[in-house]
């Protein structure tokens, strides 16, 4: 596996990463994340633009299995989105994808990776937690982040138990070494 940024041609194929990633979803309850629509193409290329779309690539082939998406919110980079092919699974490239993008951040002087997850879905909070994420109290959410859940309430997400998570970039030692 090698971490580098997506390239256009990439796109496509982070919106069939997503689908798969989504499709464990189903077996939990929770068909409408299992069927919610991959980002637009055209929203996975701003990110790619602004140099915050990363992949997670195939050795052999350089084909994504697993990509990340992020943006500034409030002075720490905000993962909007970090998705594995289920076939790719337990393999470390979530890992991988999340060090790289705490390496970002620290080079540019973000202090922290922020997200929002589902409480109760093993490979979501639970596995952030063991990597280091902490559960943020309601008065330590940013004015970013508050935009960010009622955009995700809006959109119906609240139907099963969220929250925000935060990681100091500084802090992101246990995670591999970008790149591997």
């Amino acid at each position: 596996m090698r971490i580098r940024p997506a390239t256009p041609g990439d796109l496509p194929s982070l919106q069939d990463v997503e689908r798969a990633a989504g499709a464990p979803f189903r077996d939990l309850g929770m068909p409408e994340i299992a069927d919610d629509d991959p980002p637009a193409l055209d929203v996975l290329e701003r990110y790619r633009k602004s140099g915050r779309c990363w992949v997670a690539a195939d050795e052999g082939d350089g084909r994504p299995l697993a990509y990340l998406i992020a943006e500034p919110v409030d002075g720490a980079l905000h993962v909007e989105q970090v998705s594995v092919h289920p076939d790719a699974a337990r393999r470390g490239m979530g890992r991988a994808l999340l060090a790289h993008a705490a390496h970002r951040a620290r080079e540019e002087g973000l202090p922290a990776l922020t997200l929002t997850t589902f409480t109760e879905v093993p490979w979501n909070a639970p596995y952030y937690a063991r990597l280091g994420f902490r559960t943020l109290t309601e008065p330590e959410l940013t004015p970013g982040l508050r935009r960010i859940r009622a955009e995700e309430s809006a959109h119906g997400l609240d139907h099963w138990p969220r929250v925000c998570m935060r990681l100091e970039a500084a802090g992101a030692d246990g995670l591999p070494a970008p790149g591997g």
